[in-house]
């Protein structure tokens, strides 16, 4: 016989006017290698039908099973009942549309950011559907390979103290899928590119280090790694920006006028 789980979940329809925000307690025996993932089907076929929650590929890959999990962002599929306590508590992530009880749309968010940033390969060259595939190092592609094992779950960002504040803020997962692009060769945008749209307060230079973002990422991406890196690049960038301005400005103006020395 294994433990009896309670598990703690919050209940709410955003589509329905009757509807509250409330916690509802369900009881379910626990057996060895259960997943959260398979507790809550579970209980939505055998409790309540109405359990509203998301899930795909049942292995860590998709990142649809998200949610807050005893106060902390992770999978439902990747989590073990026997890791955590017989009381468990579930919400749904913050940050992201409400869709009802643990569903979130997470689709809208990055699908909106994606645009904003133009992550994709901006590159002059015309394609040629017969060239051969260009080769690259290992190493490299190893590297922009790491980067691109992000799953959108959107942990990062519910995780994140600057997000929670800010909706503007852009959060570590965008952050790296533009580390990702800076590193691929293919694309020709320049420091200056990638200063205009990730150099200000929503991008690199928002972060308060809290590191959260990396603490609960389910691959394990090296997210604070790649936001030290683009953002000593980007500081770099904007002192290249800043000194040239001011040399032309001290140049051309009157020193009586400006107060320049």
């Amino acid at each position: 016989m294994g433990r009896k789980l309670q598990i703690d979940i919050m209940r709410y329809n955003p589509l329905d006017e009757n509807s509250v925000p409330h916690m509802q307690s369900f009881f379910l025996e626990e057996y060895p290698s259960m997943t959260l993932f398979v507790a809550l089907t579970q209980l939505r076929e055998t409790q309540d039908p109405s359990l509203q929650f998301d899930f795909c590929c049942r292995a860590g890959i998709c990142g649809s099973c998200g949610m807050v999990i005893n106060g902390r962002p992770s999978l439902a599929c990747s989590t073990q009942t026997r890791d955590l306590p017989a009381h468990i508590t579930l919400h749904p992530l913050p940050i992201f549309k409400l869709i009802g009880d643990l569903s979130v749309d997470t689709g809208t968010w990055f699908r909106s950011v994606g645009t904003r940033l133009e992550t994709w390969i901006h590159s002059n060259a015309e394609f040629d559907e017969n060239a051969i595939e260009e080769r690259m190092e290992d190493g490299l592609a190893k590297e922009i390979f790491e980067l691109d094992r992000c799953i959108e779950c959107g942990c990062c960002v519910a995780a994140c103290g600057t997000a929670r504040m800010r909706e503007d803020f852009l959060g570590a997962t965008s952050i790296n899928r533009m580390a990702r692009f800076h590193l691929d060769p293919r694309d020709n945008r320049t420091a200056e590119d990638f200063y205009e749209v990730i150099g200000n307060d929503q991008g690199v230079f928002g972060c308060m280090g809290l590191l959260a973002c990396e603490d609960v990422c389910p691959k394990e991406l090296p997210l604070q790694d790649q936001l030290g890196i683009m953002r000593r690049m980007l500081a770099f960038q904007s002192v290249k920006n800043i000194v040239p301005a001011f040399l032309r400005d001290k140049m051309t103006c009157g020193h009586d006028k400006c107060g320049h020395k």
